[in-house]
Parts: C-alpha cells; sequence; structure tokens
C-alpha cells in the first residue's frame, strides 16, 4: 500500500506562484520516479513534471522555464514549485508515485486543485 498526500493548491492570479507538495509513505521501492501530473476540465489528464531517484527529470513543454520539480528523499516527499503561471495552468494537479524493482505501481494523489485567476 502507497500513500500521497498532496498539499499546496489553490487560487493565485496570473504572474503568481504555487507550491505543491506530495509526501509518500507506505511501500516505496528504492527506484522510482516521483512526478506530477494535471487534469483541466474537459482535457486528458498529462504530464507535468517526473523526476527519477537519482534519473534525469522530465518537464512538459508548456512548463519549462517556469515550473521546477524537486524530491527530498529523505522525506520521500515530492515538491512543484510553479512560477509565472497562466490561467491555462488551471487544472487538478496529481501526485503520482511510479514504483520499480521491489514493488511494481503506479499510485496516485487525491488531487489539488490550482485555479489561475486573469
Amino acid at each position: 500500500q502507497v500513500q500521497l498526500v498532496e498539499s499546496g493548491g489553490g487560487l493565485v492570479q496570473a504572474g503568481g506562484s504555487l507550491r505543491l507538495s506530495c509526501a509518500a509513505s507506505g511501500s516505496i521501492s528504492s527506484i522510482n520516479t516521483m512526478g506530477w501530473y494535471r487534469q483541466a476540465p474537459g482535457k486528458q489528464r498529462e504530464l507535468v513534471a517526473a523526476m527519477p531517484r537519482g534519473g534525469t527529470t522530465v518537464y512538459a513543454d508548456s512548463v519549462k522555464g517556469r515550473f521546477t520539480i524537486s524530491r527530498d528523499n529523505t522525506k520521500n516527499t515530492v515538491y512543484l514549485q510553479m512560477n509565472r503561471l497562466k490561467v491555462e495552468d488551471t487544472a487538478v494537479y496529481y501526485c503520482n508515485l511510479m514504483n520499480f524493482g521491489t514493488y511494481v505501481g503506479s499510485h496516485w494523489g487525491q488531487g489539488t486543485q490550482v485555479t489561475v485567476s486573469s
């Protein structure tokens, strides 16, 4: 069992910043990828950023240069610093943990709403 607890969403004006956090607990492999996805109304869920433990970070083109993903492996926590937010960043943001090796599986947080107003 894996639990992912997200925090940090909210309402912000365009150009502002927010920081999302996601703490994982439970059966976590030493080899894993933690990341953030988002889903806007009427759209499919899409990758925002992902960070393998000890690997290369991946960003969606739409957020490059504005968002930064980081993780604290001692706390099994992943962060998403979102700067220069745009109205089109409005979505529910989901944390994801993908386990490899000892425990295999993909796990999702409950989602946190990010709303950017113009």
